[in-house]
């Protein structure tokens, strides 16, 4: 599938949110405490849409910023690569080095702190995917993010073993994270255990969260599994995400 489907974001508003020197589109649906949801290559897909439409049905306000890609277009080889070759050119990524937080982590942080400010609630919700699987852990440095979901952690790229094991984290943020776990703040983590893409990073979560880590790790079946959530979608773990949502967000 590779035509752009615009019916997927039916009922979304389109808007536009700036911080840290960096402006995205952003869509927005749904009542209730907050959730941002942060899309995977190549952009906000229409299977991604799907599952953020399932967040918005079980009571929350999701917002999605656009960071990369064509919203509603069906992802394809041709499209993934561009998406992919964009990320690799941005500043607003470390795509390669060790004990950094993306730059794009101060623009997320801001909008999970804006859309609480509105909405209310006891905090906020984070789920990333792919390349952003991560981002969610550095904007657990804010107290109001309560709810954090990486899903298939994949930055920065798993070349070599140090990358691999990386968290994408300066160490100021580390011990932030760290700290924020120690005090009871869950997080919880999704992969196939044959993606090479997620490396050895959800070792380095164990051993920085400890028992705050919440791991769901589901058998590949083929090579190619890697999207959880969306395009290899397993239908409990989306479940068990939504679940996970409503018990820190809806208590």
């Amino acid at each position: 599938m590779t035509e752009i489907d615009m019916t997927v974001l039916d009922g979304w508003t389109k808007g536009r949110f700036t911080a840290a020197g960096v402006t995205h589109d952003t869509y927005r649906r749904g009542t209730g405490p907050g959730v941002v949801i942060v899309h995977e290559i190549p952009g906000i897909t229409p299977r991604v849409a799907q599952f953020a439409n399932e967040v918005v049905d079980a009571g929350f306000t999701v917002v999605m910023p656009s960071l990369v890609g064509t919203p509603a277009k069906g992802p394809s080889g041709p499209y993934i690569a561009q998406s992919m070759a964009k990320v690799c050119v941005s500043r607003e990524f470390t795509h390669w080095a060790l004990n950094q937080t993306s730059p794009v982590i101060g623009f997320l942080r801001a909008l999970a702190r804006s859309l609480h400010l509105e909405v209310g609630g006891p905090g906020v919700g984070a789920i990333g995917m792919c390349f952003s699987g991560g981002f969610a852990l550095g904007m657990m440095v804010d107290d109001i993010m309560v709810a954090p979901v990486l899903s298939q952690p994949s930055m920065p790229f798993a070349v070599g073993a140090g990358r691999g094991a990386d968290l994408n984290l300066s160490p100021d943020d580390r011990l932030a994270v760290a700290r924020r776990a120690s005090e009871g703040c869950q997080v919880l983590g999704l992969r196939f255990t044959g993606d090479r893409a997620v490396g050895t990073r959800f070792e380095s979560l164990r051993e920085l969260l400890g028992d705050a880590f919440i791991a769901v790790e589901l058998p590949s079946s083929k090579p190619t599994d890697h999207s959880v959530l969306t395009e290899q979608r397993d239908e409990a773990s989306v479940h068990r995400v939504i679940e996970f949502l409503q018990s820190k967000l809806h208590p």
